[in-house]
C-alpha cells in the first residue's frame, strides 16, 4: 500500500555539491547546494537552483560564472558548514583549511581539495519562486588522478560521492554498482 505525502521535495537521492563562485572584491566563497543536476546533454549543461537571499546567488549574477565541485562523503563536515556559514560573515574555504585554484576557462574558484571540480559559464536563469536556476555551460571538468578509472574515466566507488536526504535531512553516500546502465534491463525489451 502507497501513502500520499503531499507536495514535498523528496527527490532521492540528491546530490551535494559545493558551487564557487568570486565575489565582488575577488574573493572565493563556497557554498553547499542540493538543489542541482543535469539540465541539457548537448551542449553539456548543468544547473543549480539557489535562493536570490543567498551571497553566492549575487556572486553568480555579477561574474556570470560558477564551479560546481563535487565532494566525496569524507569531506561532509567542510560541505556542511560550507551551507551553514555565508561568504558575506567568514572567508569559508580558510576556515575548512581548503585551497582553490583560478578557473582555466571561467571567472571562478575551483576548490582544490574535492575530487571532481566543473567549471561553468552562466548561460541561462530562470526565475523560479523562490529561487533562480542558474544553467551553466561546461567549460572544462577537473578530475583527481587518484578516483579516474583505467580509461580516465570517473570511478563513483572512489568518489564516494556525498549525497543528501531532503526528507530526513541526512547525508550518505553513494552505495555499490548494481549493473551497468542500458544493459541490466535488456531482457524486458
Amino acid at each position: 500500500m502507497r501513502q500520499a505525502l503531499g507536495a514535498k521535495i523528496l527527490a532521492l537521492p540528491t546530490p551535494v555539491w559545493v558551487v564557487g563562485a568570486f565575489d565582488q572584491n575577488g574573493d572565493p566563497n563556497a557554498m553547499t547546494a542540493a538543489w542541482c543536476g543535469v539540465d541539457c546533454s548537448k551542449p553539456p549543461c548543468l544547473g543549480v537552483s539557489l535562493r536570490a537571499a543567498t551571497y553566492t546567488h549575487g556572486c553568480i549574477m555579477a561574474r556570470k560564472a560558477f564551479t560546481l565541485n563535487i565532494p566525496s562523503a569524507a569531506q561532509a563536515r567542510e560541505v556542511d558548514y560550507f551551507g551553514m556559514a555565508s561568504g558575506r560573515d567568514a572567508r569559508k574555504l580558510e576556515t575548512a583549511g581548503m585551497t582553490w585554484s583560478q578557473g582555466s576557462k571561467v571567472d571562478a574558484p575551483c576548490i582544490n581539495e574535492f575530487p571532481i571540480t566543473v567549471e561553468c559559464r552562466l548561460a541561462h536563469t530562470a526565475e523560479l519562486g523562490l529561487h533562480t536556476r542558474f544553467t551553466g555551460e561546461i567549460m572544462e571538468v577537473w578530475a583527481s588522478q587518484d578516483i579516474l578509472d583505467e580509461q580516465g574515466r570517473p570511478d563513483m566507488a572512489l568518489v564516494e560521492p556525498l549525497l543528501y536526504n531532503p526528507g530526513t535531512r541526512l547525508y550518505a553516500k553513494a552505495g555499490d554498482a548494481v549493473g551497468s546502465a542500458f544493459s541490466i534491463g535488456r531482457d524486458l525489451i
